[in-house]
């Protein structure tokens, strides 16, 4: 079991891996196995790209700019965008942003291929076009996208889709409805507004 989200000392950050709590990764013998994974020419490419354009653009760039330098490094230059249909505005921009960029852009909706509902779940009356993150996946796999973008794809969905992706995928902005897609908002308020919705029966200790 691993428990770094609860740990205090960060070693594996410091260096001070004699501090290591016992279940810390940085004890674990599969670290050296690890290693030789980020040789491989692909790995090596992403790790390489990603260590620089942070390293280049820290609390300067946006995540926007971020990717567009990520891929530029990378050598990608056909990219993939899986999105939803509530975020249409949105995905419009970003297509247009990277194709001025250089890119080829392939944009599938998440409602592709008009599936219906009762293709999951056949006691449901309503017939409304199911999301499909498969189809998305594969018609990207189709285009020999070289770095797939995921808009919006609601929970999920986005896992079906990187599961189906042939490509590396990376995220742009995840769905939630209630705060406006930044869902790190609930975390700053977990232990105040959201208290009650996210730790029900918990009882504060004074």
């Amino acid at each position: 079991m691993y428990s770094c989200a609860l740990c205090s000392i960060h070693v594996c950050s410091s260096g001070d891996v004699d501090k290591a709590p016992k279940n810390c990764p940085c004890n674990n013998e599969k670290i050296e196995k690890i290693k030789e994974l980020y040789k491989q020419k692909d790995n090596h490419t992403i790790a390489q790209a990603s260590a620089l354009v942070v390293s280049e653009g820290y609390c300067e760039k946006t995540r926007l700019e971020e990717t567009i330098d990520f891929s530029n490094k990378c050598g990608y230059k056909n990219i993939g965008l899986a999105f939803c249909i509530g975020l249409v505005k949105e995905a419009n921009i970003l297509s247009k942003v990277l194709s001025h960029n250089g890119f080829v852009v392939n944009s599938i909706i998440c409602k592709n291929g008009h599936l219906s509902r009762e293709l999951i779940d056949t006691n449901n009356i309503n017939k409304v076009a199911m999301c499909n993150p498969i189809g998305q996946a594969m018609f990207l796999n189709e285009s020999k996208t070289d770095l797939n973008i995921v808009l919006g794809l609601c929970v999920g969905h986005d896992s079906l889709f990187i599961k189906y992706s042939e490509a590396p995928v990376t995220v742009f902005a995840v769905k939630d409805r209630v705060l406006c897609h930044n869902p790190l908002a609930v975390i700053y308020q977990a232990e105040s507004y959201y208290k009650d919705k996210l730790f029900p029966g918990k009882i504060n200790k004074k």
